[in-house]
């Protein structure tokens, strides 16, 4: 084997080596999730030699100069300043989202619409124009940005070129809703959960249905891949999980335990473990491999409505319907934390791409954002005037965007970034 070249991934922490053996060219990464501003790059660099044979002595330096630029994205909490409200439709908001830069980000309406912004300026780039009904799902394929997909109550998913605004394909199959949707992390398909109670799996580049994945017996809710496309997770409001082998179309596990509906699941950075929320006030940890609930969180005396890991699937956020969050630790499922001081429900939780803040969205008209380590509440974003239902940071953790009934948009940036 002969190593070619490196290349960094900051969120999560890692080094990826791209190497030569035999005629082939094949890449390898070095995860670093427990990478602080306090690692000593020395003892690292010592510990990645003894189980890593590519990095030899002549290319400790390099390392060495990689890790410390990882450090330098571990960044303190910040401090950020409302940049700037845009009215982006007529009638309500159904959800929002950001390109990997956070240069764009993207609405969904009642108006039967998509628009794409720029986050700068805060001007109308596209309006995407075609669905009959509601656009009640809609992303980036990140990390490429170059597509755009659209899910809507006409029963139709489309695809669109996010250049141009051109329509590339309309994918008709399901019989009832679109509810949500995602692009698996190769960009080469996207998935969609429909009212219909099934999944379905299309070929992004075609346009064609490439599987319909049946199993559960009511609407799908939430759907997600994991982080190597290999397995996808849909939550239904039968109270069950489904994991799918996206290869061989086939399912994996019913994930039954839930007594309410599944407001939302996720799988971990390294694909081992499965965080779902329910309304039945709980949020529970799945083996992926093996189907088996492994815990049972149960921190809130309301529905649990939005959970999530962090960028190192170390930590699990969750958001209720009783006004607090909670952040646990993913491997003991001790409580670390506690985020109250939200009036009203919290609908939407999301950590930094750094790990070390959360943002949450309510509707008591705020978002905030929260010290993972003490729960503290490090600052309040106002200024929308009625409930807060999306909220995201972009990559690099720099730029949020919150949505809001009220039809706006708020762009935040970090005052250091300013």
């Amino acid at each position: 084997m002969k190593l070619l070249r490196f290349f960094i991934r900051y969120f999560p922490p890692g080094i990826i080596l791209e190497y030569k053996q035999g005629g082939s060219i094949k890449t390898k990464s070095i995860d670093l999730l427990d990478l602080t501003s306090d690692t000593d790059p020395e003892e690292l660099v010592v510990e990645i030699q003894h189980s890593e044979p590519l990095i030899t002595q002549s290319r400790v330096e390099q390392v060495k100069e990689l890790i410390h630029r990882l450090q330098q994205k571990q960044a303190h909490n910040r401090s950020f300043f409302l940049q700037q409200e845009v009215h982006v439709h007529l009638l309500p908001l159904t959800n929002v989202g950001f390109n990997k830069s956070g240069s764009r980000f993207i609405t969904g309406s009642y108006d039967r619409r998509c628009r794409v912004w720029d986050t700068s300026s805060g001007q109308q780039l596209l309006s995407l124009e075609g669905h009959t009904n509601i656009v009640a799902a809609v992303a980036f394929n990140i990390p490429y940005g170059d597509k755009i997909a659209t899910g809507s109550f006409d029963r139709t998913c489309k695809l669109w070129c996010a250049q141009t605004g051109s329509c590339l394909h309309t994918l008709r199959g399901h019989l009832a809703e679109i509810r949500c949707l995602a692009f698996n992390p190769q960009s080469t398909l996207v998935a969609t959960g429909s009212t219909d109670a099934s999944a379905k799996l299309w070929n992004v580049k075609r346009g064609k249905e490439v599987a319909t994945l049946k199993g559960h017996s009511a609407e799908i809710l939430s759907l997600c891949f994991n982080s190597v496309g290999s397995q996808l997770v849909t939550g239904s409001s039968d109270q069950t999980l489904a994991v799918w082998d996206v290869a061989t179309e086939s399912l994996v596990h019913m994930l039954a335990g839930h007594a309410g509906e599944i407001s939302n699941a996720q799988f971990n950075w390294d694909c081992s473990l499965i965080v779902s929320g329910s309304l039945d006030n709980t949020c529970k940890l799945w083996e992926a491999v093996s189907g088996r609930c492994v815990a049972t969180l149960a921190a809130h005396t309301e529905e649990v409505l939005d959970v999530c890991f962090d960028s190192t699937g170390q930590l699990v956020a969750i958001a209720s319907a009783d006004g607090t969050a909670s952040v646990f630790n993913a491997a003991t499922y001790e409580c670390m934390a506690r985020l109250e001081g939200h009036e009203g429900e919290i609908s939407k939780i999301c950590f930094s791409p750094q790990g070390n803040t959360i943002l949450t969205a309510s509707s008591d008209k705020t978002a905030r954002l929260w010290d993972v380590q003490t729960g503290g509440c490090l600052q309040i974003l106002t200024g929308h005037t009625l409930e807060i239902f999306s909220c995201a940071f972009n990559y690099e953790g720099d730029t949020i965007i919150t949505g809001s009934a009220d039809n706006t948009c708020q762009i935040w940036r970090c005052k250091d970034e300013a």
